[in-house]
């Protein structure tokens, strides 16, 4: 089926029902429960940004699926290195290094999850410096946590009503069945890899972009569900204008989880450098929508519009915006 030929209302409440989308509403009851208030370090971002001299801290932590980890320990370990770097890159960071704590059955279940780990270390050059680990479980489990620096930022707090919202994915792999991820990354030059990621603290610094998200779990419709309840914004978006493979199904693409993906809010005068320092790189990147005053989150397709989430009546991630003299005090 071709685009042009989707029941959008229909693609919009399988979004909403998806399981991509009831994972990233739990963080919602997390935060309550927790009484996390925004407060000197905004809540919500990919990492927290500490401000730290002349630039940040950034500090994030991953933790892994038990049935992943156990089904495929290999990429299970290399995606620990790999989505924490990603999360430093979307806040305009370098990564500095990383800890984990593992969980397994013997050193034999052990093993295949630590040589994802050392073999991603290494290729992303991001040295793996401590952690904890415990050989005597029943079951295999995974979480990571990384350091890394940025000079400038990239928030979630940033976009702007008028924004181009700006995908940029590397299509260059393959889904690692069955799970939703798209692998562009285990065999890819670590050199490249490094460079693509280098691409985003880049922009930040040239003051092309002020507000990103990396593309998690959420997909693409969740993650910009995300990075619109935290800037107080609403978007919409063109499904007809998101880059993707051929032969992948829009419902199935719009719900994966690439190895290099990130949604940034950009400028009109900034656009055409944006994508352009992306396309150099053959990074697949497009403008997908627009940042909106409305607080919905919709998707277009020919003449149909339908809103998949409406942050007005229900937030996503309990992560509303700080004031605006709180986010001026992060950001000083």
């Amino acid at each position: 089926m071709s685009r042009a030929d989707i029941n959008l209302a229909a693609l919009a409440q399988s979004l909403r029902q998806s399981r991509s989308f009831a994972a990233k509403a739990d963080i919602a009851c997390v935060v309550k429960a927790l009484g996390i208030e925004t407060g000197a370090i905004a809540v919500g971002d990919d990492c927290a940004a500490i401000p730290d001299g002349d630039g940040y801290l950034l500090f994030a932590i991953e933790g892994f699926i038990n049935e992943f980890v156990a089904s495929d320990p290999w990429f299970a370990g290399w995606c620990g290195v790999m989505v924490n770097v990603s999360d430093i890159a979307a806040m305009g960071g370098r990564p500095l290094a990383t800890v984990n704590a593992i969980w397994s059955d013997g050193q034999d279940g052990a093993l295949p999850i630590l040589e994802g780990l050392r073999n991603a270390s290494r290729a992303f050059g991001v040295p793996m410096v401590g952690g904890h680990s415990n050989l005597r479980m029943k079951n295999s489990q995974l979480a990571l946590a990384i350091l890394g620096r940025a000079k400038k930022l990239l928030t979630s707090f940033d976009a702007t009503p008028g924004d181009h919202l700006v995908a940029a994915i590397d299509l260059r792999g393959r889904y690692r069945e069955p799970y939703p991820n798209w692998d562009a990354a285990t065999s890819a030059p670590p050199t490249r890899l490094r460079g693509d990621l280098d691409l985003l603290p880049e922009i930040a610094e040239a003051g092309l972009a002020r507000a990103a998200k990396d593309i998690s779990q959420g997909g693409i419709i969740g993650t910009a569900t995300m990075l619109a309840e935290c800037s107080g914004v609403g978007a919409v978006i063109d499904i007809d204008a998101i880059p993707m493979p051929a032969d992948v199904a829009i419902e199935r693409w719009l719900q994966t989880f690439p190895s290099f993906g990130y949604l940034l809010a950009v400028g009109a005068a900034e656009l055409d450098e944006v994508l352009a320092r992306f396309r150099a790189r053959d990074i697949a990147a497009a403008a997908i929508g627009t940042i909106t005053e409305d607080p919905r989150v919709r998707i277009e397709c020919a003449t149909q519009r339908e809103t998949v989430w409406d942050l007005s009546d229900r937030p996503l991630i309990g992560c509303a915006p700080a004031s605006a003299t709180t986010r001026d005090e992060v950001r000083a």
